[in-house]
């Protein structure tokens, strides 16, 4: 009764064209790094200007981190996960969590430090900065292993899936 309700799902096991945790997702990767690449530039440059920018590409990065989970979410239900990419799927959406509480926490972090002194970014924060890129850097890793690897949401693991091949 309730399958007539739900959407079919394509050759990529989707009810929609293609995955979009990884559109969503490389908007706050490329936030979150750039941000971190103005403030050092800021900073080193005395521009106060890109603190500003900075802020605001954190601000976008935490709401669209979690649009990106959601997505993430639904996209690793529907995936044909089989036994060798559970341990990667498992720790990516862990660390995605993670990462969705630390932006955040940046964030206001980076709220008030703005409220206080604009022109003024202090060192902890930049190496918080540094901790979150290389923390941004290794889920791009775990998410590219799942895809170029594992092959999740590639229509021949779909198919394999299905075959029973896995």
């Amino acid at each position: 009764m309730f399958e007539k309700l739900m959407p079919s799902l394509n050759d990529h096991n989707l009810p929609y064209p293609d995955t979009i945790h990884p559109i969503v997702v490389h908007f706050v990767i490329a936030m979150v790094l750039f941000a971190f690449i103005c403030d050092i530039t800021g900073l080193l440059t005395r521009n106060y200007k890109l603190y500003e920018v900075s802020w605001w590409n954190m601000f976008v990065a935490t709401i669209s981190i979690f649009i990106a989970i959601i997505f993430g979410q639904i996209e690793a239900g529907l995936s044909m996960a089989y036994d060798a990419v559970e341990p990667v799927l498992n720790l990516h959406t862990i660390i995605g969590w993670s990462l969705s509480g630390v932006i955040a926490a940046a964030t206001a972090w980076r709220y008030v430090i703005r409220s206080k002194n604009p022109k003024k970014i202090p060192l902890p924060y930049l190496g918080l900065g540094l901790v979150l890129t290389a923390i941004v850097f290794f889920q791009v890793y775990l998410g590219d292993k799942l895809v170029w690897v594992y092959g999740l949401h590639t229509v021949e693991m779909v198919e394999a899936a299905k075959e029973g091949l896995l």
